[in-house]
């Protein structure tokens, strides 16, 4: 089934055709070709494009290609091949195969082909250089169909990695000369990645898309599934309790689904109940210990004083601070080195001179709880 496909749609899902519609207009008006959407893990980006953006660019006449690159991180130009083979016609598909017999070591194909195979294309290509292959002929084949391509890259930052980058090139250029028929999404949760990304002349995407935040949910969408269940429900929630829940949850909308199936499944132990679990389970030791272990004591110390709002880490209120955690002196270079391996790790992410953000704000609350001696 292709990611624009739906078998059974999902009552909880909280729909946004204002802003997918909003996003494909600029396109249609040719205002430009690419765009580039940052937002942290669990707020909803993924779900957005996959049941808002694609089936509202299929209602427009595009044919639709995504690809998560967080799940093939070894990989994402195979993965970004196949989900462009997917875009195609059966016979589309048919002759990427045939073109690739040789360089191929394993093809599954499914994608509707005769004789009712469905699922997916997945390529298992041999060599680097077979993949550069495969892009370019999937790409005459797109050449061949009459309608443009709406192509989705989330998780996009994988490819900013230094071992991707001649696909990474490849890719460009064959956008470039594409950006009448191709509109591309980039869409990520790295907010510094995608930010050299697009800003740093020595990337191959440099200058190429305008990067902006997504879009996040509020109070319409806890209304919405605050009305949803309570047409379920034996014992109702109000509004206000729905917004403390979410509020208390980091205004995570994951988080908050985990919640309203906790209190549906124990309702007769009410909303504090049900937030009292869903906190213990998303903010837990288990989720989160083995990340904080892979931490040398500098960067646990740093990661800390960001999690606690500290602000101003490379002045002398901030470096005693860091000295007291660490129980040695530490220097500005500490601080320096600390937040670059940080970065490069995509736990933290730099919104500005001296401000930085911990990317995963469940993992930030699990710090705060360590640090405090909360549980």
């Amino acid at each position: 089934m292709k990611p624009h496909e739906t078998a059974d749609s999902d009552p909880w899902h909280f729909p946004r055709p204002d802003l997918a519609h909003t996003y494909l207009q600029a396109f249609d008006l040719k205002l430009s070709s690419a765009r580039g959407l940052f937002a942290r893990r669990r707020m909803g980006k993924t779900e957005f494009l996959r049941r808002d953006l694609l089936p509202a660019a299929v209602e427009r006449g595009y044919l639709v290609a995504y690809t998560n690159l967080w799940d093939n991180r070894s990989s994402p130009d195979a993965a970004l091949v196949a989900a462009l083979a997917e875009a195609l016609e059966p016979q589309g598909v048919k002759a990427i195969v045939a073109r690739l017999a040789k360089p191929v070591r394993k093809v599954k194909v499914g994608a509707k082909l005769p004789g009712g195979a469905e699922g997916s294309l997945e390529a298992d290509l041999a060599a680097p250089s077979d993949r550069s292959m495969a892009l370019r002929e999937v790409l005459k084949q797109l050449d061949k169909q009459k309608r443009p391509l709406l192509l989705v890259i989330d998780e996009a930052q994988v490819l900013a990695s230094a071992s991707h980058a001649d696909f990474a090139h490849a890719l460009r250029a064959a956008l470039d000369i594409r950006k009448e028929r191709i509109k591309v999404i980039f869409a990520g949760s790295s907010e510094t990645t995608l930010r050299e990304m697009f800003a740093r002349a020595s990337e191959p995407f440099y200058n190429w898309a305008a990067l902006e935040p997504f879009p996040l949910l509020g109070d319409e969408f806890v209304a919405f599934t605050v009305k949803l269940l309570n047409t379920m429900a034996r014992k109702t929630l109000t509004l206000q309790q729905g917004k403390h829940a979410f509020s208390e949850l980091h205004h995570t909308p994951e988080f908050f689904k985990r919640f309203v199936e906790r209190y549906m499944l124990y309702q007769v132990q009410g909303e504090a109940s049900a937030l009292a679990h869903t906190k213990a389970s998303v903010f837990s030791d288990e989720h989160f210990l083995k990340q904080w272990s892979t931490l040398i004591p500098a960067d646990q110390a740093i990661i800390t004083l960001i999690a606690r709002g500290e602000s101003d880490l490379h002045g002398v209120a901030g470096l005693a601070r860091l000295s007291e955690l660490l129980e040695k002196t530490a220097t500005k270079n500490t601080v320096a080195q600390a937040l670059r391996r940080l970065q490069a790790a995509n736990a933290v992410t730099r919104l500005g001179i001296g401000d930085y953000r911990i990317e995963d704000e469940a993992f930030a609350e699990w710090i705060r709880r360590k640090s405090t001696g909360r549980r």
